[in-house]
């Protein structure tokens, strides 16, 4: 008869390759179930994926902090800004400001408004907020747990990467020089952290592709965010897709485009760009 401390566990769980009868304390089996379900929940949280909350910098398609200059003819669906600049530091869009509403001027670049520091009220708080809101978003992506298969992918070399649904992060570079694919359903989220830069090669394309076992069309740019302490380079021609929330700075060279957003600390360069806020 054994002793009443001491109990049997008859388990096909994991941790026995096959059902076997164990004889254990209580307490150790408390234990172990303790760990089991605590490893569980850790693989849980690291799984689930919140959204960055842009704030109000998400009304913006392209938000500065140092200046956005284009060379004509740059096409931007949204609105655009710089703070704590004045207008001045908008060049290239000829902007005209509607005497009777000195908050925002027009451009024929852009279908929406751009707004600078040295506007009329409320545009200079509304700007504070939105350079503060862009600043919070960038740590908060910044700061997120990241799986250890998706440190480094491809040493960030990702030329012909097919991406899925997580938190990603690169110690260094991002770069491509041909298309890579970004999968999953509209409800899926993707984060891409680089402590580098983003180096898009000409002509490369980031292609969104529907998961069809998840049913529904493909991710949604608005659903992807790349947090970037270096700078990004679109080469010619180039297509990206996503929120790009940048340290540093962001050329977007002759006839690349963007269906996203681009939320910059520094300056933005346009050269005949193609920009569509989701």
């Amino acid at each position: 008869l054994k002793p009443f401390w001491l109990k049997f566990c008859i388990c096909p769980c994991p941790c026995f390759p096959t059902m076997r009868t164990h004889t254990m304390t209580m307490g150790a089996l408390n234990l172990l179930c303790l760990v089991v379900a605590t490893a569980a929940a850790g693989v849980r949280a690291l799984e689930e994926v919140t959204s960055v909350d842009l704030g109000t910098a998400g009304n913006f398609a392209i938000l500065s902090k140092a200046g956005i200059s284009t060379v004509p003819t740059t096409a931007i669906t949204g609105d655009i800004g710089v703070s704590p600049l004045a207008a001045e530091a908008i060049t290239g869009f000829t902007l005209i400001q509607d005497d009777t509403d000195r908050s925002k001027s027009t451009s024929v670049q852009v279908t929406g408004f751009a707004f600078a520091a040295n506007y009329a009220s409320p545009t200079p708080s509304t700007m504070t907020t939105a350079i503060g809101d862009m600043e919070r978003a960038y740590t908060d992506a910044a700061g997120r747990t990241v799986a250890a298969a998706n440190l480094n992918v491809m040493n960030g070399l990702i030329t012909g990467a097919t991406l899925t649904a997580g938190v990603y992060e690169w110690g260094g570079d991002i770069a491509f020089s041909a298309n890579i694919y970004i999968k999953g359903t509209p409800d899926d989220l993707f984060i891409f952290k680089s402590s580098g830069n983003v180096i898009v090669g000409s002509g490369a394309s980031v292609v969104l592709v529907a998961d069809r076992t998840g049913g529904g069309g493909a991710p949604l740019a608005s659903n992807i965010v790349w947090q970037v302490a270096g700078y990004v380079d679109a080469g010619t021609t180039s297509h990206l897709e996503g929120i790009f929330l940048i340290k540093t700075a962001a050329a977007f060279k002759t006839g690349s485009s963007l269906n996203g957003r681009i939320l910059a600390q520094t300056a933005v360069t346009l050269d005949s760009v193609t920009v569509v806020a989701p």
